[in-house]
């Protein structure tokens, strides 16, 4: 399967990965292949498998790295006042 990165800490050392036909993909920093951690728009290739009931990533390769510059924009966050 192929997706982007929608969010991943490699301090904590997980993250989820775009899934738009349902609930988004757990991914961990053991699963990575090819790179030591991946981040927000990356695109990825995986192998996807459900554990305890949750879609969860193995042999996590990235295929296409975001460039700091989008990452950065991408990142900036949006507060919502209520």
């Amino acid at each position: 399967m192929r997706t982007t990165v929608k969010w991943f800490n490699p301090t904590k050392g997980y993250g989820f990965l775009e899934n738009g036909a349902g609930p988004d993909i757990y991914v961990n920093a053991k699963s990575l292949r090819g790179a030591d951690k991946i981040t927000v728009g990356d695109v990825v290739e995986f192998e996807c498998h459900v554990f305890e009931g949750k879609l969860v990533a193995r042999q996590v390769h990235p295929v296409r790295k975001q460039p700091r510059d989008q990452f950065n924009r991408i990142q900036q966050p949006h507060f919502v006042m209520q």
